[in-house]
């Protein structure tokens, strides 16, 4: 159960708009939407952010959901995880039998050269020690400046989904049948 109450758009007309906007972006008002409209200007500001990293970057959409499945797999909170899979990165071209080999990726072979610099990539900003000289070449080999910025930051976001969602205990959205 969530530590915070979520706002139920019933008993909010004074944030219509703003659920409008949410509901004709995403079709629904997700949980974390429902929290976060508990301080409209953060939640809206975050709507806008989202939106940013998972449509107005050049990074394909199979690389940037091979990336946050592996970030919501480190989590201890499995939100993202229920979102993406399957019905984020199945249609953006990444297989179940994919997702379930982010856990070990290394020992997956048919992960492309490309996407195996960035996995390491991923893995390294995830962990937080600092991404190795090695690894920043490897992805930099792949990825032109742009697309290893958006990477970055779409590591970051996720990364800072999964410790809100965890601290919060967002709860999982109802499957859909």
């Amino acid at each position: 159960m969530a530590r915070i109450s979520y706002i139920e758009e019933k008993d909010h007309p004074e944030l219509a708009a703003e659920i409008a906007k949410i509901k004709g972006g995403r079709g629904t008002l997700l949980n974390i939407y429902k929290l976060l409209l508990h301080s409209p200007k953060v939640c809206m500001t975050w709507f806008e952010y989202i939106g940013a990293i998972r449509w107005g970057t050049k990074l394909s959409p199979r690389l940037r959901e091979l990336a946050i499945v592996r970030i919501a797999q480190a989590a201890k909170y499995g939100y993202a995880l229920q979102q993406h899979i399957p019905g984020i990165a199945v249609p953006d071209g990444v297989s179940l039998e994919e997702c379930e080999a982010l856990k070990d990726w290394r020992a997956y072979r048919k992960f492309s050269e490309a996407e195996q610099a960035a996995l390491a990539y991923v893995d390294a900003v995830r962990d937080g020690s600092g991404v190795p000289d090695d690894v920043f070449n490897a992805v930099q080999k792949h990825y032109n400046e742009r697309e290893v910025v958006e990477l970055t930051v779409l590591c970051g976001v996720y990364i800072m989904h999964n410790r809100i969602f965890t601290a919060l205990k967002v709860d999982l959205e109802p499957k859909k049948s």
